[in-house]
């Protein structure tokens, strides 16, 4: 067999001579700004500031993703995305990407778990990140449903984690929401026996936007937990402004048999790089590796740990969306219709008229809203865009939705 010799060629004329140094360099520089330009406030003032977004950056953010937002046909306000998208702060983390390399195990996720159990107050071994909140969800029903398991939930609420239980053959407890559309959790208490392996609650509630009274919720969460594991899925709890809120995290740290649910899809704008968070005990978190299906990508990763600690940019964020928040419950009580009190980034109103027909009128006048969640099947949920978006829509609605 002939020996390897090496070849006289150094490695960059080989590059050069194949076209790679040259194409690649060129895609690189036209692909990277193209994709995610550097944001610059008009006058040149930086938008980002030792990791937190400056008032100018975030109204030139404004700015750009309003414009933005407009080119793209109908205004998207059907999923309760944040209309900001990500911090600039975390748009420079992900520029700063091409640097690295993506492999497998690649630091960025130890990293956020890192920064992340740091920012909610619990030890790194309490934290799981995973591929979105969405898939901390599954990963739960995975390890206490499947096979016959009995999960009790309010209804209506988030989806995920009861379709998903039921596909694996579980049997699904739904409980109806109390007059005021929160958890009834006298009725969920009668209903919790001891074959039921999950508890799930959502607060604030998705699709309603309501909270449930923390004390209630409390005491609810420690008797469940004491017979079954509870899921808390916290995932609008940035957007929460009442006082009288508090998360269920401490009940974690207490050493119950609680998880929580968070996600960077929402204030932190992150929703199409997948990445959320399952904090609980750690037991409980090693019986729940084994059931992940997928891995949080670096660049949901990276962006996700400036944004965590960008805290200008979540205030500016919850600050605009309780404006637009505000307008539009200020536009649903003249229209002299019912609605929830939202705590969340959308409102839900009874427009009296199945929704399916508020949703083709809006769309004719540019607007995307939610679908219909039954048995509410005459309320709309619309999510928070921002308060010039929340404007039009408001001026929109009546013409529509009749007292």
């Amino acid at each position: 067999m002939r020996p390897f010799v090496s070849s006289p060629l150094s490695r960059r004329q080989w590059l050069k001579s194949s076209g790679v140094v040259a194409g690649g360099a060129l895609a690189a520089q036209s692909l990277a700004p193209a994709v995610l330009p550097a944001l610059e406030a008009p006058n040149g003032a930086p938008a980002v500031v030792n990791g937190q977004t400056t008032l100018e950056g975030f109204l030139a953010l404004e700015r750009e993703i309003e414009a933005m937002r407009r080119a793209e046909g109908p205004l998207r306000l059907a999923s309760n995305e944040n209309p900001y998208g990500m911090a600039p702060s975390a748009r420079q983390a992900i520029m700063d990407m091409w640097k690295e390399h993506a492999w497998y195990n690649a630091a960025a996720v130890p990293t956020l778990r890192s920064v992340y159990a740091k920012h909610v107050g619990v030890p790194e071994d309490h934290v799981l990140v995973t591929a979105g909140s969405g898939d901390v969800l599954s990963i739960v029903a995975l390890a206490y449903a499947m096979h016959g398991g009995e999960v009790l939930t309010p209804w209506p609420t988030y989806e995920g984690l009861p379709r998903y239980a039921e596909s694996m053959g579980a049997t699904v407890h739904k409980v109806p929401l109390n007059g005021d559309l929160a958890h009834d959790l006298a009725a969920m208490d009668r209903r919790h026996v001891n074959s039921v392996d999950l508890v799930f609650v959502c607060n604030p509630n998705n699709p309603t936007g309501t909270l449930t009274d923390g004390a209630k919720l409390r005491d609810f969460v420690t008797t469940a937990s004491k017979k079954s594991v509870v899921l808390v899925d916290e995932a609008y709890h940035d957007f929460v402004t009442a006082p009288e809120y508090t998360s269920m995290i401490d009940l974690v740290t207490k050493g119950e048999n609680v998880i929580i649910s968070r996600t960077a899809s929402k204030i932190h704008g992150l929703a199409g790089l997948r990445t959320g968070f399952a904090i609980a005990r750690p037991d409980i978190i090693a019986r729940l590796q084994p059931c992940v299906t997928s891995f949080p990508g670096v660049f949901g990763a990276r962006a996700a740990v400036a944004s965590i600690q960008d805290t200008a940019y979540q205030t500016m964020c919850r600050d605009r969306n309780a404006e637009g928040r505000a307008i539009m419950a200020e536009a649903i009580k003249k229209m002299g219709r019912r609605m929830t009190t939202s705590h969340t980034n959308f409102v839900f109103f009874d427009t009296g008229m199945p929704v399916e027909q508020v949703q083709a009128a809006m769309k004719t006048k540019g607007f995307l809203i939610g679908r219909a969640f039954p048995p509410y099947t005459t309320w709309a949920r619309i999510s928070i865009g921002t308060p010039d978006e929340m404007r039009r829509v408001a001026a929109a609605l009546p013409e529509i939705v009749r007292a």
